[in-house]
């Protein structure tokens, strides 16, 4: 049986059902039970978290407040690199070319680095914004850019409070101790580990941690190299490495670090997302196409058959039948078990059926809202279990029974097929304007928007084992875009943010929790059509806290969307003749400045935009 299934996300407001008819097989129930445990470990979907979106919300409304901005001019411009025409592909575009040059510390509030043309790494800590200092040098990489020529933007990841992890953009990783960072600190940074890794590469995720009383780190670079098997497409593919770096130093030695592994990833797209488990024991991917490891220490690493990422075809587990008011559900039973062995849970939104000694056949939170008592189980020839749902709401049909659960089958009735094959008549009729609804005119695609529109190439979220190095987990993410990610909680792995229909739903890792491993924790309304609005964007970020979220474009302006909050004034909905206690409000600031922006970053109180010769801090909160 296949360690992984393909799981689509259920948008969060609304939802096309899927309508077809599949005549599988009689199975073995006692064989399917004995392969429970197996699947459960695999059939895994996103969980949208209901009490944190919004139906009734209608749009922001524009606020004209002033936004306090305050600039600092640098001293020597940001350390800028062009793409050269060798670097010509889309996969370089998106790594290299829209690379953030601004690098949040999630240990310290308001504190941002960068690295400018002289090699300085720069950093400016803002605790009273009227009173802003130049950024400081904390460390000075020194000048070899000549022994490379497809040479980097330098990059920085902050492995934990006290140690940082830098590319000089030409080949060569540096492990710091920093110290206590942040405005009281005036310490310079300490290289303790300084190594050539061959080639140019950016850092995408770096931690720290201690195993068997060793300090360790890992750190994640990425590379596009120029692949000779790549002969159909452009040429090159994109790598991953993990590294793991320890001290081999003895007690009451000097520290002395050095690699200990080294892990190849590759696949044929830049990442949307990449990141190790807090204590190395996993890493986590969404890219649009599939990455797989194929080299530990220099050696080629057995590659997994392709056809274990199929969906496996498995016996159903259960079949139901619907009608406008009620849900008939039929569970296959072993000879001789009684009402006694029969484990049996019923809310209005969940449901746990299951036999005595063995995991739960059928458990999880239902397609919508059922009423417990009006619903009831019933043994039937001590060969089955048939149990009856009453709707809460009539007439919507279920596209599926347990939301994210691929186990069981719909089996239509007579009926319902010739309803579904004459509402879908006009697909496959000679009329150009086969509608049914004849006074509607048809839709026509040059008429929708380009936020209608949906990325063509269907992205995954993989989660893989730090010791097997395959696949346990992996999520079709479908048409849920990825739109950026974000520090919450610097102890814990960076968040991503997904668009959900029209929202944008804010995800936290949980590898330490296999059952949800993915936590859905905040919701930006209406912010997934919003940002898709957007033509000249470049970058989107948010708040550590998710208090607001933020979209650049490439010049000047930048756009605040914020979290509603009550109004001081008594407002009415015109419309629908009730009051307004919450708003939502969209601010918008334009920059003094003709320079194209190079980084963006947000706290809880500030922006952050860079430019090649400004550092602009805008007051957004004041908490």
């Amino acid at each position: 049986m296949s360690a992984v299934k393909w799981l689509r996300v259920r948008p969060t407001r609304t939802c096309v059902p899927d309508f077809f008819i599949i005549f599988l097989p009689y199975f073995n129930l006692w064989t399917t039970l004995s392969h429970l445990k197996d699947m459960a470990s695999s059939n895994y979907s996103l969980k949208v978290n209901r009490e944190l979106l919004d139906p009734n919300f209608e749009s922001y409304r524009l606020s004209l407040d002033a936004i306090p901005t305050y600039n600092i001019e640098l001293d020597a411009a940001v350390e800028e690199v062009k793409l050269k025409d060798t670097q010509y592909t889309l996969e370089h575009v998106r790594a290299f070319g829209m690379y953030n040059y601004l690098h949040l510390d999630p240990w310290y509030e308001d504190s941002v680095l960068f690295v400018d043309c002289k090699g300085r790494v720069l950093s400016l800590t803002v605790t009273l914004d009227t009173a802003l200092c130049k950024p400081r040098e904390v460390y000075r990489i020194t000048p070899d850019s000549s022994r490379c020529e497809d040479r980097l933007c330098a990059s920085l990841s902050f492995t934990s409070a006290t140690w940082a992890a830098l590319s000089d953009g030409a080949g060569r990783l540096h492990l710091l101790r920093t110290g206590k960072r942040g405005d009281s600190s005036h310490v310079k940074w300490e290289p303790l580990f300084s190594e050539d890794m061959e080639e140019p590469f950016t850092i995408l995720h770096s931690i720290s941690h201690v195993q068997d009383g060793v300090h360790t780190m890992e750190v994640l670079l990425l590379r596009i190299q120029k692949d000779p098997q790549e002969t159909k497409g452009s040429g090159f593919s994109v790598s991953l490495e993990w590294i793991t770096v320890a001290n081999t130093a003895g007690h009451g030695q000097e520290k002395k670090y050095e690699v200990k592994k080294r892990r190849a990833l590759r696949g044929k797209s830049v990442p949307h997302y990449a990141a190790v488990e807090p204590q190395g024991k996993g890493l986590m991917v969404a890219s649009e196409k599939p990455f797989s490891f194929t080299h530990v220490d220099g050696r080629p690493v057995e590659l997994p058959d392709p056809e274990p990422m199929e969906v496996e075809k498995t016996d159903p587990i259960y079949f139901w039948q619907q009608t406008a008011e009620d849900i008939t559900v039929c569970v296959r039973m072993p000879e001789g078990v009684t009402k006694e062995e029969v484990q049996f849970r019923l809310t209005a939104d969940n449901i746990r059926l299951g036999v005595q000694g063995f995991p739960p056949l059928l458990e999880g939170q239902l397609f919508a809202s059922v009423d417990p008592e009006a619903s009831a189980w019933i043994i039937k020839n001590d060969k089955s279990l048939e149990v009856t749902l009453q709707k809460r709401t009539e007439g919507p049909m279920w596209s599926e029974l347990v939301m994210g659960d691929k186990r069981g089958e719909n089996v239509m009735s007579d009926e319902q097929a010739a309803l579904i094959h004459e509402r879908l008549t006009f697909l496959t009729s000679e009329d150009l304007n086969g509608n049914p609804d004849r006074d509607k005119p048809p839709c026509n695609s040059q008429e929708l928007e380009d936020c209608d529109g949906f990325p063509e190439d269907s992205s995954s979220l993989t989660h893989f084992d730090g010791e097997s190095l395959k696949p346990t987990k992996v999520v079709n993410l479908g048409s849920n875009q990825y739109l950026f990610t974000v520090d919450g909680n610097p102890s814990e792995m960076p968040c991503f943010c997904l668009r959900h229909d029209v929202d944008a739903l804010v995800w936290q890792p949980r590898p330490d929790q296999p059952s949800n491993m993915w936590e859905h924790i905040a919701t930006f309304n209406a912010l997934g059509y919003v940002q898709a609005s957007k033509r000249d964007k470049k970058f989107a970020t948010c708040a550590p806290d998710f208090s607001y979220a933020s979209l650049c474009e490439c010049l000047r302006r930048t756009f605040i969307y914020r979290q509603p909050s009550p109004v001081e004034t008594v407002l009415f909905n015109r419309k629908q003749g009730r009051q307004v206690g919450q708003v939502a409000k969209q601010q918008v600031a334009s920059l003094d400045s003709d320079k194209p922006i190079l980084g963006f970053r947000a706290t809880n109180e500030r922006l952050y935009i860079l430019t090649s010769s400004n550092l602009f801090v805008l007051k957004v909160n004041n908490n």
